[in-house]
C-alpha cells in the first residue's frame, strides 16, 4: 500500500488519446460502437497486399501444421497517409513502413483530443513511448533502387517513435518498445515512469501494428495456435486459437497538477504499472500462471487500493487452450479472491489479436467503457472454458453490456498483455463517473 495519502500525491494521468482499429474505426465514437454492440469486425486477408495466399490457405495441409482461416482484423486506412500534412515527399512516405504513418495520425489526434494543438509542440521537453514488434515492409534494404536512402529511416523500428517526435518537434526522450505483445503496457510504463521522474513534462504513450507480410500467420499454423473459424473465442471452452489483427492507439500521458492547469480533461489516473519476465523454466512461448500471478500482486500493491475495487478486468485473451487458462489461474488468485465479481474480457473477440498494439486497445476499451459508464461485453463469453474453477472465485466474464458502478464516484479497471519473448505488463486506472475537467472525486 502506498503511505502517501492519495491527495498529496501528483499521480500520472490520461489527458489525451486516439484510436484505430479494423472495421473503419477511426475515431473513439465509432470504437465505442463497436464494443457496445458486441461487434465483431473480422474480414477476410488483404487481396492488395501481395501475399501468397494459395500458400497460406493450404499451410493446414502440412504435415503437423494447423489450418489457417482466411480471416483477420485489418485496417482499411494502412495505406492512406498525406505526406504534406506531415512535410514530406511522396517518395519518402512511401518508402516508409505503415506502422509510422499510422502513428502520426494517431499522435497528432491524440493531442486534439486532450485540446492541444499540435501545431504548437515543438521544442517541448515531451517524451514518445510506442510499442511496435514486426516491420517486414517494402523490398529488402540490401538492394539498390528508387527508395534507397529512404529505407534506412522507413523500416527501422525505432523509426516509428521517431518519426512521431520528429514530426511533433519533441526533444524528449523518445524509444520504440518491442516486447512482442506486451509492447503497449510496457510503453505505458515506461512514459509514465519518465514523466514521473521528470525525464520529460508530458508523452506519448501507444503502439501500432500494421502487417507488412504474413509471417505471424505462418508462425502459429505451425505451432496449431490459430483459430481454425476465424474467431477468437478469449477465455471460451470451444477456443482453438487466435485471429491475427491489426490498429494502433496513442494516449497522452502527464501530470494531474499540470493537465489541471491547463484545463485537460481527465480521463483516468494511471495508479500503478509493472512488467516482469517469466524467468527459465518452460519454452520461451508458453505463459506462466505464476509470474502473472506476482506481477499482478506487485502491480495491486503498487496502485495503493484494495483488489475488490476493479471491477473491470481487460485481459490478454489470447484464445489459445494454453494461454487462457494460466492466465485465468492467476487473475483468480488475485482480483477473483477479493469476492467483488469483476467483469472480465478482451478486446480481441472484436477485432483480432493486433499483436504489439493489442494492449493499447484494451487500454482505450477500458478508458471509453468507464466514459460511457457500461462494460463491453466480450464475444464468445457464453461458454466458459472449463479448464478453471470457476466456481471458487467471483471472477466472471461479461456477456453483455452492463452498467458499471462507480464507488465513491470512481471506476477502476485492470488491464493485461503477455509477450511471446516472455514478457508481463499490467497496469490499473482510476477513473472519474463524471465528466469534468475538474475531477475531484479522484
Amino acid at each position: 500500500m502506498s503511505s502517501a495519502p492519495a491527495a498529496a500525491r501528483d499521480h500520472i494521468v490520461i489527458s489525451g488519446m486516439a484510436v484505430e482499429a479494423p472495421g473503419g474505426v477511426d475515431r473513439l465514437e465509432s470504437f465505442w460502437a463497436v464494443l457496445s454492440e458486441g461487434r465483431e469486425v473480422i474480414g477476410p486477408m488483404p487481396r492488395d497486399r501481395g501475399w501468397p495466399l494459395g500458400e497460406l490457405l493450404t499451410l493446414g495441409e502440412r504435415e503437423g501444421w494447423g489450418a489457417v482461416p482466411d480471416a483477420g482484423g485489418f485496417l482499411d486506412s494502412a495505406a492512406d497517409f498525406d505526406a504534406l500534412f506531415f512535410g514530406l515527399s511522396p517518395r519518402e512516405a512511401i518508402a516508409m513502413d505503415p506502422q509510422q504513418r499510422v502513428i502520426m495520425r494517431l499522435a497528432w489526434r491524440a493531442l486534439e483530443n486532450a485540446g492541444v494543438n499540435p501545431a504548437s509542440v515543438a521544442g517541448e521537453e515531451a517524451g514518445c513511448y510506442i510499442g511496435v514488434s514486426l516491420s517486414e515492409y517494402g523490398p529488402r534494404a540490401g538492394s539498390a533502387n528508387e527508395f534507397t536512402g529512404h529505407r534506412i529511416s522507413g523500416y527501422a523500428l525505432g523509426s516509428v517513435c521517431g518519426r512521431v517526435s520528429h514530426s511533433l518537434g519533441l526533444t524528449g526522450p523518445s524509444t520504440s518498445v518491442d516486447a512482442a505483445c506486451a509492447s503497449s503496457l510496457t510503453a505505458l510504463h515506461l512514459a509514465a515512469n519518465a514523466v514521473r521522474a521528470d525525464e520529460c513534462e508530458w508523452a506519448l504513450a501507444g503502439a501500432v501494428c500494421v502487417m507488412g507480410s504474413p509471417a505471424p500467420f505462418y508462425e502459429f499454423a505451425k505451432n496449431n495456435a490459430l483459430a481454425v473459424d476465424g474467431h477468437v473465442r478469449s477465455y471460451a471452452d470451444d477456443a482453438s486459437g487466435t485471429v491475427w489483427g491489426e490498429g494502433g492507439g496513442v494516449v497522452v500521458v502527464e501530470r494531474e497538477s499540470r493537465a489541471r492547469r491547463l484545463g485537460h480533461r481527465i480521463y483516468g489516473r494511471v495508479l500503478a504499472t509493472r512488467i516482469n519476465h517469466n524467468g527459465k523454466g518452460k519454452p520461451i512461448i508458453v505463459p506462466s500462471a505464476e509470474a502473472q500471478e506476482r506481477l499482478v500482486s506487485k502491480t495491486v500493491a503498487a496502485s495503493g487500493i484494495d483488489p475488490g475495487l476493479v471491477t473491470m478486468i481487460e485481459g490478454h485473451g489470447t484464445a489459445t487452450p494454453t494461454g487462457d487458462p494460466l492466465e485465468l489461474t492467476a487473475l483468480q488468485n488475485t482480483y477473483g479472491a477479493a469476492g467483488t465479481g469483476p467483469l472480465l474480457g478482451s478486446v480481441k473477440t472484436n477485432f483480432g489479436h493486433a499483436q504489439a498494439a493489442s494492449g493499447i486497445l484494451g487500454l482505450l476499451k477500458v478508458l471509453v467503457s468507464a466514459d460511457n459508464g457500461q462494460i463491453a461485453p466480450s464475444l464468445y463469453a457464453d461458454n466458459p472454458t472449463t479448464q478453471v474453477d470457476w466456481d471458487r472465485s467471483s471472477l466472471r466474464l461479461a456477456t453483455k453490456l452492463e452498467h458499471w458502478e462507480p464507488t465513491d464516484g470512481v471506476r477502476y479497471g485492470a488491464m493485461s498483455s503477455f509477450g511471446a519473448g516472455g514478457s508481463n505488463a499490467h497496469a490499473i486506472i482510476a477513473m472519474p463517473a463524471e465528466k469534468e475537467q475538474d475531477n475531484s472525486r479522484l
